[in-house]
């Protein structure tokens, strides 16, 4: 950590801004995420907050490392140099509603701060400019802006920092003070907020955030934001004021308790279902196109980014419909889906959520849209692995702490996953979490075992349950080859169709339907109950026709059913129980 005060808004002030803001929302954390009331309320603001700024963190001390490897005085980053990487940091690495503003609060604040390259620091002119631009740009990028939320504290901050005369330290601390009066005024702004009491926890995160600024460059710590519910908000009525100097009945204060992901609609009862969150690769065109249709399926949509990376974040029912989407407009990648539950703001209408974690909770790696779309309905937290880019154990890490539970069933669904899961797995015990790993090899397995899953069994009861269930379904897959090579059953050449059973090729063909039903046939050799079929993107419709038939047809009392998988890298999986 570098020095404080720090005179001008250089490099080397970003990264301490950095910093300090981690450890700023690292104590805020907990009380942040127990505030959490809009738009969902799934306790994890303070979270996602977190980890979005630990990306931003990882981001600026990479640019700092890569310098310090070149040596000498020339080898320092430049401001552009820091200010981008935070902004990139933020935008790949934000995490919900609210990381995904503050990561486009961040990115408009860098636009300002790197327009001129060659500068080495800014003053308190540009921190007002590059305050300013963050306010409008967050508010651009949410298809419906609700004032009581972060953008309206953000906003707040602006407005008083373009009022502020002197150096980035007077300029810091206007903005911090005006977040923090906004702040206390949210309740009254947000039916939500002042039903349960609360100010916007997103807008709480902000002020967090601002409060690092101020000691980045004053070296002066602003007064903390009491945690107690029963010492912030007071409605209107109650002969109470709410106070605006730090006390214990500010609006920061109550900024503990408000909610995640404040920037978006306001909730309805009975509201979509599942988050679905990913980083896009596209241009502009694209992304217009895009926000459009999310915007037509859901709500709480926020589109951040540009220059080609985006990072999209929307509430909806159909999580397919949503990743498919991104599909059609360029390469989504980072596919991150969550099953609120029940009990939360959407499905309640409203009112104070319970502020504990959930029981229990199952996490999966799927191979497609489909699937993920199919686990999340059945009240799994979906992690998508694109064909080629398996998830790393820090997104597996992620994810279980998405699932907000006590106790998580952790599913692979990948025999090569098997060593990143039980590395993730180890992480989230080392966190508090009671986390059992099923070895998953294929994502049959884990619709066998999610089929047997009761979150009301003990857990090591649910977990012999769903293992037996995994381990009693055989899997296949029917595969193109990519090129030439060696398997068991011979030699194939590139554009052969394959059917691997358990793993290795036991067929080699070159039509679709007839390589399938030779695998089916050698799968129910040894019986079967229950034929599971997942059609990939590429997959006609007439090969799971097909196969119905020749169940119905040759294998008395054994049930079909099919799903579509989407891009999921094979043809066709194939589960028989």
């Amino acid at each position: 950590m570098a020095q404080v005060p720090q005179t001008f808004f250089d490099a080397l002030a970003v990264r301490t801004w950095c910093g300090l803001a981690l450890e700023t929302l690292g104590r805020a954390r907990e009380e942040i995420d127990a505030i959490n009331v809009y738009p969902v309320a799934d306790g994890d603001t303070g979270t996602n907050l977190y980890l979005t700024v630990e990306s931003a963190v990882a981001a600026v001390e990479a640019v700092f490392a890569a310098h310090e490897v070149g040596a000498g005085v020339s080898g320092k980053p430049t401001l552009a140099d820091a200010a981008g990487a935070m902004a990139h940091g933020a935008l790949i690495g934000a995490q919900g509603n609210s990381g995904t503003i503050l990561a486009q609060l961040l990115r408009g604040m860098a636009q300002v701060l790197t327009a001129d390259g060659e500068t080495p620091h800014t003053d308190g002119s540009g921190l007002r400019a590059a305050l300013r631009h963050a306010a409008d740009s967050a508010r651009q990028a949410v298809a419906h802006p609700v004032e009581g939320t972060v953008l309206t504290v953000a906003s707040a901050a602006a407005d008083a920092a373009e009022g502020a005369e002197g150096d980035c330290g007077a300029v810091a601390r206007a903005a911090y003070e005006g977040a923090r009066t906004a702040l206390a005024a949210t309740p009254g702004q947000l039916a939500v907020l002042g039903r349960a009491g609360v100010v916007d926890a997103g807008g709480r995160g902000l002020v967090a955030v601002l409060a690092a600024l101020v000691e980045t460059f004053t070296g002066q710590t602003p007064r903390p934001v009491a945690s107690s519910g029963e010492q912030a908000y007071v409605p209107p009525g109650t002969g109470t004021d709410v106070a605006t100097d730090g006390d214990a009945r500010t609006g920061t204060d109550t900024a503990d308790q408000a909610p995640a992901g404040d920037d978006c609609a306001a909730p309805q009862a009975g509201g979509p279902a599942f988050e679905v969150i990913y980083l896009l690769e596209a241009d502009d065109a694209s992304v217009q196109r895009l926000r459009s249709r999310l915007d037509a399926l859901g709500d709480s949509l926020v589109v951040v980014g540009g220059d080609g990376l985006w990072n999209v974040h929307v509430h909806v029912d159909d999580a397919g419909a949503a990743v498919e989407a991104g599909v059609e407009a360029g390469r989504p990648y980072r596919i991150r889906i969550t099953h609120f539950g029940l009990g939360d703001v959407h499905t309640t209408g409203g009112g104070r959520p319970p502020r504990e974690r959930v029981q229990r909770a199952v996490v999966a790696v799927v191979p497609g849209e489909g699937l993920a779309g199919l686990y999340s309905e059945a009240g799994a937290t979906a992690v998508l692995a694109r064909p080629g880019e398996r998830p790393a154990s820090g997104e597996l890490v992620d994810a279980v702490r998405r699932a907000h539970a006590h106790e998580v069933v952790l599913l692979p669904n990948d025999a090569d996953l098997r060593h990143t899961a039980a590395a993730a797995a180890e992480q989230a015990r080392a966190e508090g979490i009671r986390v059992a790993l099923i070895p998953t090899r294929s994502a049959v397995q884990g619709i066998a075992a999610l089929a047997v899953h009761e979150p009301e069994r003990r857990f090591d009861e649910d977990v012999v349950s769903m293992t037996s269930a995994a381990g009693a379904t055989r899997y296949a897959e029917v595969v193109v080859a990519e090129r030439e090579s060696w398997t068991m059953a011979g030699i194939c050449q590139a554009g052969d169709v394959l059917g691997l059973v358990e793993g290795d090729v036991a067929v080699i063909g070159s039509d679709v339907t007839a390589t399938a039903e030779s695998v089916l046939d050698r799968m129910l050799q040894a019986g079967g109950e229950l034929v599971t079929l997942v059609l990939g993107d590429d997959a006609p419709q007439s090969v799971a026709d097909r196969l119905e038939a020749r169940v119905r047809e040759s294998y008395l009392a054994v049930d079909t059913v099919v799903y579509r998988g989407g891009r999921q890298g094979a043809l066709l999986l194939i589960g028989v129980e």
